[in-house]
């Protein structure tokens, strides 16, 4: 354990009960920061004419973001939109709703833009039918301009309902990235969260994936799942490196039951401590560093040659409600139940109940249940929140302000932060050391200018 923790600065060698001090001190509840103002700060009195019209302003590309909320079974530890479905008459359905709320877009004024990344996401994509996945590829086609040359195109996928028909039809789509939720690979795990997903599965999956020309592969695993041991995760680890992803998300389970009720269901096993939790990041960050992927910060991995690691060195890295993207400026336009749209100086969101959702299309309303319009300060404050979860550094002359005396109260707290190893300081900058990689959320939450009064899962 002293290897793992001393790798993380290169300034200063930590113990492990060191860094138990430092996660102690510094451990609370706080935003991921996919958007900054965060979600809960969103408001249905927002004015939704106002949202409409900044989402035709401009001409430019777009990241288009399908939201499929559908799953053949649910994942006790999921917090995502999602319910389940076993008709695909229901499927059919949803998608005519999808058609019909872009042609209220289109006659709103909705020109055919380009898209420069499309995203679907969900619940499981794949729960379509082969059939039902170009559908939905003609109706994208109908709307937009798409060029598969330089167009990003990923897809959630589940191995567990994922066949070699649907992988050809996706592929026939355009699709190019793959992103396979794996979360854990001992069968104890799987059984407790109701996940039953062999690595046999995972290799199979993976392989008919590129043979279809689906070559670039992202995985998700998780820790802080119920009955996760050191041992029982190392081994995810390894079977996580055997599948040879060109990027890892490395997701700490997030316990919200006031969020999503059917994670109370996991209390009724033990629940790995804080400071197993801790090992099982710093053994996973080591072994993945260890292959030669790179750690981009919070929660992702990437292979040297990734486009992410690029992104970040030339400032291009971009945070949303997808994780991180390589694409900082591009609007995404979101369509869908509960799905999220973001422009330079709003978010809105579309119902996240499917009655109420239809119901709003077939009044001929666009179906936007809340929102957000930024104010100056959101957008200063979302820049530099921004900088610290991508380029995890923060220069003072950058935002058009005052800084030093524009966030006077924040400075002892950086400076405390410095004398603990998670920052370096300088006279026109701060930057993010290695170990404050791991107290990203911290850095962040000394800039949000909303933090009172919401309820968050633990930053660590």
């Amino acid at each position: 354990m002293w290897k793992l923790c001393a790798r993380l600065s290169n300034a200063t060698q930590i113990n492990m009960n060191n860094l138990k001090a430092l996660i102690e001190k510094y451990e609370t509840a706080g935003p991921r920061y996919t958007s900054y103002p965060t979600a809960p700060h969103f408001t249905p009195d927002a004015d939704k004419g106002r949202l409409r019209d900044l989402a035709l302003m401009r001409e430019a590309p777009l990241s288009l973001y399908i939201h499929i909320p559908f799953c053949a079974s649910q994942c006790w530890f999921c917090g995502c939109s999602s319910s389940v479905c076993t008709q695909p008459e229901k499927i059919d359905a949803y998608l005519q709703l999808l058609r019909a709320e872009l042609e209220l877009w289109r006659d709103a004024g909705l020109n055919r833009r380009q898209l420069r990344q499309i995203h679907f996401g969900g619940g499981t994509p794949n729960i379509l039918e082969p059939a039902q996945i170009s559908e939905l590829g003609a109706i994208i086609k109908k709307y937009f301009s798409v060029h598969h040359g330089d167009c990003e195109f990923s897809v959630e996928f589940d191995p567990r309902t994922l066949s070699p028909e649907k992988i050809s039809s996706f592929a026939q789509l355009g699709v190019n990235r793959a992103s396979m939720g794996i979360q854990d690979t001992c069968e104890d795990v799987q059984k407790a969260v109701n996940r039953i997903q062999p690595q046999s599965m995972n290799l199979e999956v993976a392989r008919q994936l590129r043979l279809a020309g689906i070559d670039t592969l992202n995985i998700d695993i998780m820790y802080g799942l119920p009955l996760q041991t050191q041992s029982s995760f190392a081994n995810t680890v390894k079977d996580a490196l055997d599948l040879q992803p060109d990027r890892i998300a490395l997701f700490g389970y997030a316990h919200v039951p006031w969020v999503k009720a059917s994670q109370k269901i996991l209390e009724r096993y033990k629940l790995p401590s804080p400071a197993e939790k801790l090992s099982m990041f710093l053994y996973a960050k080591s072994a993945f560093e260890d292959a030669g992927y790179e750690y981009i910060g919070l929660d992702h991995f990437a292979k040297p040659s990734d486009p992410l690691i690029e992104a970040r060195k030339n400032s291009t890295l971009h945070r949303n409600f997808q994780g991180y993207s390589t694409h900082a400026g591009i609007d995404t336009f979101a369509i869908g139940l509960t799905s999220i749209s973001e422009t330079k100086t709003s978010y809105r969101q579309n119902y996240k109940d499917m009655q109420l959702y239809a119901r709003s299309i077939s009044d001929g309303s666009i179906p936007i249940e809340r929102g957000i319009i930024l104010n100056g300060e959101d957008i200063l404050r979302r820049g530099i929140i921004m900088d610290v979860m991508c380029s995890l550094k923060v220069g003072y002359f950058n935002y058009g302000v005052d800084f030093a005396k524009k966030f006077e109260s924040v400075f002892p707290k950086l400076e405390e932060m410095r004398k603990d190893g998670l920052v370096d300081m300088y006279p026109d900058r701060f930057e993010v050391t290695p170990l404050g990689r791991l107290f990203l959320r911290n850095i962040a939450m000394l800039f949000d200018g909303r933090m009172a009064g919401e309820r968050y899962s633990k930053t660590i």
